[in-house]
């Protein structure tokens, strides 16, 4: 262990020099949709939250103390599972047993050690607790521009705290503090077994681990914390502060032996730098972050919840971070293993999470999605190859920070399309920004690698058509035999039918005319769409959607992927409205909160935007706590759902945020749609800078129930269609040429870096 610096004379002196010189206030705008309570938050995920993606903090009270419950993503125990491995590690072997009938064996090696052992999980950091009594609080509130938590007690009282934009750095700022306190750490209980509660979701209390109970140094203004993990990780904390009268400043930090980051020395560099300094790049990264898009609501519940989701996004991507996981840089404080470990499942749960980067025009953020998946790929080629026994990238739909497979319920968990939804992101990625260096570099050669895999791991049929030798629908049948379909699903054929389509027209585009020939002879071989009597999509052949569930995995080639489209034909409007029209009927007994974003999403797609607001409201009113955090189950005891447990995750916001966006712009189709589906009421809605595909910055203003004004701004140049009311058109500036083409659709010829200005009547 790298022994922690002692404060003495000369830390004391830069304390002096960081905190005692600057105790001024820290300058923050309000907004409308700040977080604002008359208390602190009581429970540790109703807490106000902070964080840059690699740590974070959350600001509560526990009994009557403050508490900074703190946590930082790489904090891990990657023991392995010694169950995924061996002669059945395979999915011939799964195949042979599902065949048989006989799928207990399969269970016990995939997904009873997933339930029965602690590890591989996510665990928690520690707590920063301040031991006084300062009585009643008067106020709390999360400044969502500013990304700063403040506390205000009756007795004059006053915190600030934040966490830095971009350094592994949180700072607090006291004012009127009235005794001499120092802050304590409070590490999480490693020997100490905790009660179970349902509530907690949780399999595992922390003691479970087998960690020896770390150590906790103190010194002049200063405290550190290290704990020994499994083989040779560790992680500390470090908090120095300094007292000046009634004022107390200090700063703490969490690193991980996974990087090069070192508590000590971090929270030493943090006090070099000062507070106003740091406070002062912390603001230009969030003065960045909310230029990039803005939208206004006439809708003050969905405006609050929307920009709360915004904030969260912000708190948690960033472009060379690990990706989203289940609750990110805020793990549980409650003495348990975090909900489903906190890992990173890939069947429905990282996608949505980043659904809000495109529209929202936080590509750059969403990179870290990206950039991880890219890193980790020789780690998915072996999975693909001891599993799968193909080459080419399939990856774990249950994975460790690493990328390592977990286990778990397999039809998911290790799914055989599980890479195809993940490279659909590369996609879109290159579909928003254009970006060819981009596709040519990592977009196609990811896609191909996960196209190749599907083509090898796939059977043609006697009759000609391509399909997997036994199939899956996340999270259809949960972990039963039944749940592996011998009739290709349809969330596998739409999986399948984007890897190939999309991996066809990246190489088009690319100039590799062969290999997209290639790719397009294989979409073809795949079987079409699985149609029930009424002409809705079912689940596969036999398997209508006739009941509740928490999962649309029959409907993904409608949404998110795009496959099928309200625009293409008549028959596929069909489709898609029965299918909605299905998942209306069944109502939403077996829904989480997540599945009231997603359907909004979905009606948003097909224009109706009264119910895609009412299922956002249902959303932010039943599922969401008091911070906005989703809590997946029903909280408002009004029926919404038979779920009713409360174990947070953040899917869901981000999914809601995406909603939003699709009520406002769409351009999925290739034509950018402007409000094409609001309700009726909002008269009054505006957006500025969203993003279309093509590499098109939008803007616009509809007052009094009119369109007013449409900006777009081309990156890269060229054409664009919108489609608008040509007849309420006054005037046009900034465009090439104009022509109106025969689907009433408006042609623009745009040049690169330039705006054109669509003004009206």
């Amino acid at each position: 262990m790298k022994r922690w610096i002692t404060g003495g004379f000369f830390g004391s002196l830069v304390l002096f020099t960081a905190c005692q010189v600057e105790m001024a206030d820290l300058p923050v705008t309000e907004s409308d949709s700040d977080l604002k309570f008359s208390e602190l938050p009581r429970v540790w995920d109703e807490a106000l939250p902070l964080g840059n993606a690699t740590v974070g903090a959350l600001v509560w009270q526990r009994d009557s103390v403050l508490r900074l419950s703190l946590d930082r993503v790489d904090l891990w125990d990657l023991r392995p599972t010694d169950s995924l491995s061996g002669p059945n590690y395979s999915f011939k072997w799964v195949q042979e047993k599902v065949r048989a009938r006989d799928y207990l064996p399969v269970q016990q090696k995939f997904d009873h050690p997933y339930d029965a052992l602690p590890a591989p999980s996510k665990i928690p950091g520690a707590a920063v607790e301040f031991p006084i009594n300062l009585g009643e609080v008067r106020a709390s509130r999360l400044y969502l521009k500013n990304a700063v938590a403040e506390v205000e007690w009756e007795n004059g009282t006053r915190l600030q705290t934040f966490v830095h934009a971009n350094e592994p750095v949180g700072w607090f700022l006291f004012e009127n503090l009235p005794e001499n306190v120092s802050p304590v750490i409070l590490a999480p209980p490693y020997e100490h077994p905790v009660e179970l509660t349902a509530e907690a979701h949780s399999y595992s209390s922390l003691a479970r681990l087998g960690y020896q109970q770390g150590k906790i140094e103190e010194g002049p203004n200063e405290a550190h914390f290290h704990q020994q993990g499994w083989g040779d990780f560790s992680y500390d904390v470090s908090v120095r502060w300094q007292r000046n009268g009634k004022q107390l400043c200090g700063v703490w930090s969490v690193t991980s032996s996974l990087s090069n980051d070192q508590a000590d020395e971090e929270t030493q560099a943090a006090l070099q730098r000062g507070l106003q300094q740091d406070y002062q790049t912390h603001q230009a990264f969030w003065k960045d972050y909310w230029v990039q898009s803005d939208i206004s609501l006439p809708d003050s519940l969905l405006q609050k919840q929307y920009d709360n989701e915004m904030y969260k996004f912000g708190s948690v991507a960033r472009e060379y971070g690990y990706p989203i996981s289940l609750q990110a840089i805020w793990t549980a404080d409650n003495g348990m293993l975090p909900p489903w470990k906190g890992d990173f499942h890939h069947d429905l749960n990282t996608e949505l999470s980043y659904w809000p980067a495109y529209t929202g025009n936080h590509l750059k953020e969403a990179l870290g999605y990206l950039n991880t998946l890219w890193a980790q790929r020789d780690v998915y080629k072996n999975f693909t190859r001891q599993y799968f026994g193909t080459e080419g990238i399939n990856v774990p739909g249950v994975a460790t920070l690493t990328g390592e497979p977990m286990g778990g319920w397999i039809q998911y968990a290790m799914s055989p399309t599980v890479g195809a939804w993940l490279a659909h992101h590369f996609y879109l990625h290159w579909k928003y920004s254009v970006d060819t260096d981009f596709l040519r570099e990592r977009a196609y050669p990811f896609l191909k690698e996960v196209a190749t895999y599907l083509e090898q791991i796939s059977v043609v049929r006697p009759d000609g058509k391509r399909v997997l030798p036994i199939s899956s629908s996340p999270e259809i049948f949960n972990n039963s035999l039944q749940a592996w379909f011998t009739e290709m699903t349809n969330f596998d054929r739409a999986m399948m039918h984007a890897a190939f389509r999309e991996a066809a027209e990246m190489a088009d585009s690319l100039g590799l005319m062969d290999e997209a020939q290639h790719w397009r002879e294989l979409d073809a071989q795949l079987p079409d769409f699985d149609l029930d009597a009424d002409g809705a999509l079912t689940f596969a052949p036999g398997f209508p959607y006739d009941e509740s569930h928490r999962h649309f995995s029959h409907a993904v080639a409608f949404h998110p992927l795009g496959l099928l489209d309200v625009s293409q034909s008549e028959a596929t409007r069909h489709a898609i409205l029965a299918t909605l029209d299905k998942i209306k009927r069944e109502g939403p007994s077996g829904w989480c909160g997540y599945s009231y974003a997603w359907y909004a999403n979905m009606l948003a797609r097909v224009g109706n935007g009264e119910e895609a607001a009412e299922a956002l409201r249902i959303f932010a009113s039943c599922f969401c706590l008091p911070n906005t955090f989703h809590a997946n189950g029903d909280q408002s005891g009004t029926g919404k759902s038979s779920f009713t447990y409360r174990p947070f995750t953040l899917e869901g916001n981000f999914a809601f945020a995406a909603a939003v966006q699709e009520m406002l712009l769409q351009s999925h189709t290739g034509i950018i749609r402007i409000f094409p589906a609001i309700p009726a009421d909002w008269k009054d809605v505006s957006f500025e800078r969203l993003r279309a595909q093509g590499g098109f910055i939008v803007s616009a203003t509809q007052r009094d129930g009119h369109l007013r004004s449409v900006w777009i701004t081309s990156e890269q140049g060229g054409k664009v269609h919108v489609g608008i009311n040509l007849h309420e058109v006054d005037r046009i500036e900034g465009a090439i040429s104009t022509e109106v083409m025969p689907d009433g659709t408006l042609r623009l010829d745009t040049e690169k870096g330039r705006t054109v200005i669509i003004s009206f009547k």
